[in-house]
């Protein structure tokens, strides 16, 4: 039997959707202008992404031999629509919560998702190939440092926050949008995790 390996073509056509996503996203928190437009952009990516992942997981069931672990697939286009819902979740929570400014500390997070979700797209790229794991490796360890700087940056701006803050609401608000920012890198992490994975047993 043929391996199907459609599954590579899948995971790219859901890597550019995170890295679209969550390019609109910083364009927001950046800009913080037209709101409702780039919010829908973001909504739009999301369910585009929903739907990549919903062909993943039905050519799964529908194939005998795939060209990687089946448990291995399963995750990591999973773990890969999780950056897209939580980067939904950050545009549409700051309507909900008619947030009217952004910080500086919410741009640099959002420049770090924007960072890991290009990486995210350069490893998976290089998964149908793989003559070059040491490459490969070497992203995912530049998707740890970020979370890792990504970890700094809301420290600092948690502790900035409750410290020069004086409105509680503006308060819990930042507060929901810095933890949210923070899981997206969270989640790119988990993704280099399966990657990486993938290349120690298949390399």
């Amino acid at each position: 039997m043929p391996k199907e390996d459609s599954f590579f073509e899948l995971f790219n056509q859901h890597a550019d959707l995170i890295v679209l996503g969550i390019g609109e996203l910083r364009e927001l928190i950046n800009h913080f202008d037209n709101i409702e437009i780039r919010t829908r952009a973001v909504v739009s990516a999301e369910k585009k992404g929903d739907k990549v992942t919903h062909d993943t997981i039905d050519q799964l069931h529908k194939t005998f031999i795939t060209p990687l672990d089946r448990d291995a697939i399963h995750k990591l286009i999973s773990t890969m629509d999780d950056m897209l819902d939580l980067a939904e979740d950050v545009a549409e929570t700051i309507g909900l919560y008619d947030i009217r400014a952004m910080t500086a500390e919410a741009r640099q997070l959002a420049d770090i998702c924007v960072a890991c979700a290009d990486r995210v797209k350069a490893a998976v790229a290089m998964l149908s190939n793989m003559d070059n794991p040491q490459t490969v490796l070497k992203i995912v360890s530049e998707i740890d440092r970020l979370e890792s700087d990504a970890d700094r940056v809301m420290r600092s701006a948690m502790a900035k926050l409750f410290r020069e803050e004086s409105d509680v609401k503006n308060i819990i608000k930042m507060k929901a949008i810095y933890e949210l920012l923070e899981t997206i890198t969270d989640k790119a992490e988990d993704v280099a995790n399966v990657i990486q994975g993938i290349v120690l047993e298949n390399a």
